[in-house]
């Protein structure tokens, strides 16, 4: 088993215990989150979606999850390595407090790391449609 994959793991376990600082460990200084171009959802304003740097974005992408959402399922299906690159393919369903819009997703994220093992970019595949909705309120 690769490093990045163990990383990998570890840094959704520590999701799943609200472990917020083990995660950011796994963080490099410069990390991107969510930085992709002619994103949609970012576009119309989804406040999970935005595009952050560094550890104190990936802090507040967190703190916004936390304080906002409402987690009912996240199950990992299954996770694909290459090179310096790990997909997790996943199923995320949440509730979104401020709208009380319900959001079901089948999704990947993509992680990539730096030759020291830590992660310098995240990637997230989704139906920005379903995100959007979810961010409006109805």
């Amino acid at each position: 088993m690769s490093t990045n994959l163990q990383t990998v793991q570890h840094i959704y376990t520590c999701f799943s215990q609200g472990d917020v600082p083990g995660i950011l460990e796994k963080m490099d200084e410069s990390v991107r989150w969510e930085e992709w171009t002619n994103n949609y959802a970012q576009k119309a304003g989804v406040p999970w979606l935005q595009a952050q740097s560094g550890k104190e974005g990936v802090l507040a992408f967190f703190q916004y999850l936390g304080a906002n959402t409402k987690m009912k399922d996240f199950q990992v299906l299954s996770i694909m390595e290459g090179g310096n690159q790990i997909a997790v393919e996943f199923i995320l369903e949440m509730e979104i407090l401020e709208t009380g819009n319900q959001l079901r997703d089948e999704e990947i994220h993509l992680w990539t790391f730096n030759e020291a093992g830590k992660v310098i970019r995240l990637r997230h595949y989704a139906d920005t449609a379903k995100h959007i909705n979810a961010a409006n309120p109805m």
